[in-house]
């Protein structure tokens, strides 16, 4: 599986990511460690929410779409 996934930090609620990965756990506690250079100036990140994908191609493009404007404003109505 392929997952798109949303977090939000617990040090400053108002800063939001969202990112793409194949093992979400895993992805968290890399982003908690301050593996990620855009992540780790707000850790400790808790999880939202995520979606699950069958193929690479379908939770990329879903990825590109919720950082859009109309799919950032989907996102905040009905993900975060």
């Amino acid at each position: 599986m392929f997952y798109v996934y949303f977090l939000k930090s617990l040090q400053d609620p108002s800063k939001k990511y969202i990112g793409y990965t194949i093992d979400v756990a895993q992805r968290i506690e890399k982003h908690n460690a301050g593996g990620s250079a855009h992540t780790k100036q707000y850790k400790p990140w808790t999880l939202v929410t995520y979606v699950a994908f069958d193929s690479q191609e379908k939770a990329l493009a879903f990825e590109k779409y919720v950082k859009s404007g109309s799919g950032y404003a989907f996102a905040k109505k009905r993900l975060w």
